[in-house]
């Protein structure tokens, strides 16, 4: 079993950046793919970043790719996510997420993700 619990959302002005954290407790080595996601009110959620071997392999949207930056530290069990140039677009939860075995074609699923944080709030203003 794993249990992820983010951190450090907050109300940032566009153009500003933030970076969120995820702490990882359970079997979270580096066979485990990590991921973010985020979910703005009435909108389905959306794959922001996936990081699996140890960090060797990341993964992004195109549309967030430049801007966004995942990385993890295996030996603090944490992951990260850097995002910078932010946009009131960018308004949305959070998610951090983990799953057992990475398929790349599934990467951008949710359903395909076992394990989930509570979410942490992320607010651009414009």
């Amino acid at each position: 079993q794993v249990q992820l619990v983010e951190s450090g959302g907050g109300l940032v002005q566009a153009g500003g950046s933030l970076r969120l954290s995820c702490a990882a407790s359970g079997r979270t080595d580096s066979t485990y793919a990590m991921g973010w996601f985020r979910q703005a009110p009435g909108k389905e959620r959306e794959f922001v970043a996936a990081i699996y071997g140890g960090g060797g392999y990341t993964y992004y949207p195109d549309s967030l790719r430049g801007r966004f930056t995942i990385s993890r530290d295996n030996t603090k069990s944490m992951m990260y996510l850097e995002m910078n140039s932010l946009k009131p677009e960018d308004t949305a939860i959070y998610y951090c997420a983990a799953r057992i075995l990475l398929q790349i074609a599934t990467v951008a699923s949710p359903d395909k993700w076992d394990y989930w944080g509570q979410g942490t709030q992320v607010t651009v203003s414009s």
